[in-house]
């Protein structure tokens, strides 16, 4: 339809523009209370709008990274996990050892047997200790980000803890020979005190992780919140907003129609 297909008058042309803006708040108001946002686009507000982006987005990167020290503090708990039992292993053996001193020569063969078993079992336990095929008693290492370009990061080095690596040797000659027990202490001695210097060193990265796995809860809470200043709308203001543009709507509605009553005062004249 053509702008002059209608002619109005020019009270009643004020009055329609100004119902038109007061239909146009109110449906920016509706929208504002149904998203809870002031900013719902850069149309709204771009400078708002597109640094509140900015926020969400290294956010949810964080978040991911977040994702990922929690996986890596589960593989360390693995490997502690297992080092607790090998240790619990070790130290069986060094029982059988100490019990194989005052033993017979067949009582020593039985209990170097047993030995050997539990050696077994130590490989088998270090082999069942990885975390989503992570771990670190079998050598394995893993580099941990804590930001969004890796530029500070964490790398956890896994060491070997089966009887290879930490250099438990078979028993000897069946320990027939005390100094074949002594030899079979000794390495025992010496596994324990590796298994404890690299419990520490994989104490102190959980520690490490850990800490920086709370500063980025608290990270990804301060660029939410952030965002959310940026963008939420105050529902006060905008349910007030919602009854007085809606007073205002009655009110041009009631304008408009006394405005067309001097066009309708033509009507007298048939």
């Amino acid at each position: 339809m053509a702008l002059n297909d209608i002619s109005l008058t020019s009270g009643m042309r004020q009055n329609l523009v100004s119902l038109q803006n007061t239909v146009s708040l109110l449906n920016r108001t509706q929208e504002r209370l149904a998203s809870g946002k002031k900013v719902n686009s850069a149309l709204d507000n771009p400078t708002n709008f597109f640094a509140a982006q900015a926020h969400l987005n290294r956010a949810s990167d964080l978040s991911a990274l977040k994702d990922g020290m929690g996986e890596a503090i589960q593989a360390i708990k693995a490997a502690d996990a297992g080092i607790k039992g090998i240790t619990g292993l070790i130290e069986s053996a060094k029982g059988l050892a100490q019990a194989a001193r005052s033993a017979d020569a067949a009582g020593r063969a039985g209990l170097a047997g047993q030995y050997d078993d539990l050696r077994t079992q130590i490989d088998q336990l270090a082999g069942d200790s990885g975390y989503k095929g992570t771990n670190f008693l079998d050598n394995a290492d893993l580099q941990v980000n804590f930001n969004e370009d890796g530029t500070s990061s964490l790398t956890i080095e896994g060491f070997a803890a089966d009887s290879t690596g930490l250099a438990i040797d078979a028993a000897a000659n069946a320990w027939v020979a005390d100094t074949d027990i002594d030899a079979a202490v000794a390495d025992l001695d010496a596994a324990l005190a590796t298994l404890r210097t690299e419990s520490a060193a994989l104490a102190s990265n959980l520690s490490v992780i850990t800490t920086r796995q709370e500063f980025t809860t608290n990270m990804i809470t301060t660029l939410t919140t952030g965002a959310d200043q940026l963008t939420l709308a105050d529902m006060n203001e905008e349910g007030a907003n919602m009854l007085m543009l809606q007073t205002r709507q009655a009110l041009g509605t009631t304008a408009l129609s006394l405005s067309s009553q001097t066009a309708q005062s033509v009507l007298r004249l048939f």
